[in-house]
């Protein structure tokens, strides 16, 4: 049910800030990104699956701890990474 490896190798290349970049703000909220979208295309299936939806609720708020701290710090970088992902804030 995760991101496949070849898939977050293409995330992480297409929003890494610099070649040797594999952590940065932007990077680690795409790849939650990609996994949050992917479990809820897995919940609509499987709406009892409460296990999953702990899972999913969890990395939301990671998600959202990162985009405040990116909005806080490098408002630009926050308004360019929610552009690019589709995020509404």
């Amino acid at each position: 049910m995760a991101v496949s490896k070849d898939q977050r190798r293409k995330i992480v290349a297409d929003n890494r800030t610099h070649d040797a970049d594999s952590g940065s703000p932007e990077v680690q909220i795409a790849l939650l990104t990609a996994d949050i979208s992917q479990l809820t295309e897995h919940l609509k299936v499987h709406r009892k699956d409460y296990h999953s939806r702990h899972g999913l609720i969890l990395k939301v708020g990671r998600r959202n701890k990162l985009l405040r701290y990116l909005s806080k710090t490098a408002h630009e970088r926050y308004l360019a990474i929610t552009s690019k992902l589709g995020i509404r804030r």
